[in-house]
């Protein structure tokens, strides 16, 4: 991804994190200069406390080549990636840590790992990815959503990616976020199941099977982002020129858009999956250090968000 000097937007969401205790995370098999550099710039900044997990040897090695610091850092020894996930994973779900964050694996292993039915850190809510962009011509914080895990989500499946992504908006401090429900055309027809789908997930929300939110579709893109295009296309509606989520129809669709925005709109993009017992943070070697850092703030106010709801719930 390119570097960019950023719109100020993470900037503003990173001066929520002060005065937040750090958060501790179980950090998967950093095994790779970035991954160990990132999750010990996060450390330095007091937004998270890592805990490395993985060939400690390996670790300690990679950290003396790039005069890394670990004074002070736990380490957990595990011998290889598959271990350093599931041994992760063992963290949170005894409560060592309250996040989890990708190192040098593959996103598949860890989340294998996050999945496993008898060992992980399943929910009764779907998996999703988000992405969470500083977009330069866009004014304020945009969630992209799913563009990373779920390849073809069904009806339900994106009632809860939607659900998933409001409940990190509202955690970032947006009161009521609004969605856009991502389509070809704005237009429900019997032919494109997205539109169907969209049309189906608003009366959801007017049902109360999907809370928190202000809910439009279908859209299309530029009638989601503008104002003045919707208005030309004769629809008048709250979300449309202003929406905080953009609920992509497929996998496909919404991994185009993101790196699209990213390529060509210069956007800086953090990266989480929800709907597990806790975020977990993925990162990857093309991040800028603006984009890791952004994610472990973001995943590091959903956790203390997280803490304030767990009485509720209990």
């Amino acid at each position: 991804m390119t570097a960019t000097t950023g719109s100020g937007k993470y900037e503003e969401l990173l001066a929520r994190c002060k005065g937040l205790p750090p958060v501790a995370t179980a950090v998967a098999h950093p095994c790779e200069q970035s991954a160990l550099a990132g999750a010990i710039e996060a450390g330095a900044l007091g937004l998270i406390t890592p805990i490395l997990v993985g060939p400690a040897a390996k670790i300690e090695e990679i950290a003396g080549k790039a005069n890394i610091d670990l004074t002070g850092v736990r380490i957990v020894d595990a011998v290889h990636s598959h271990a350093a996930a599931m041994k992760a994973v063992e963290l949170v779900r005894c409560g060592d840590a309250e996040l989890l964050m990708k190192g040098s694996l593959h996103t598949d292993e860890l989340l294998g790992a996050v999945v496993a039915r008898e060992t992980g850190l399943r929910t009764g809510r779907r998996i999703s990815h988000v992405f969470i962009m500083d977009v330069p011509t866009y004014h304020k914080v945009l969630i992209v959503t799913d563009a990373a895990i779920n390849i073809a989500p069904a009806l339900e499946d994106k009632a809860d990616i939607c659900q998933n992504a409001i409940d990190l908006a509202v955690t970032l401090g947006v009161k009521t976020p609004k969605v856009a429900i991502l389509a070809a055309v704005e237009t429900v027809n019997s032919k494109m199941v997205a539109t169907i789908d969209a049309a189906c997930l608003c009366k959801m929300a007017e049902r109360g099977q999907i809370r928190g939110a202000l809910l439009d579709g279908p859209l299309a893109f530029d009638n989601a982002i503008s104002k003045d295009a919707a208005r030309t296309k004769g629809i008048t509606s709250e979300v449309a020129g202003d929406p905080d989520i953009l609920l992509v129809p497929d996998l496909e669709a919404g991994n185009i858009l993101a790196k699209q925005l990213s390529f060509l709109a210069n956007a800086d993009s953090a990266g989480l999956v929800l709907g597990a017992r806790v975020p977990i943070i993925l990162t990857s070697r093309a991040d800028t250090v603006r984009s890791r850092i952004a994610s472990c703030g973001v995943a590091m106010l959903a956790a203390h968000a997280r803490r304030q709801a767990m009485p509720a719930s209990v």
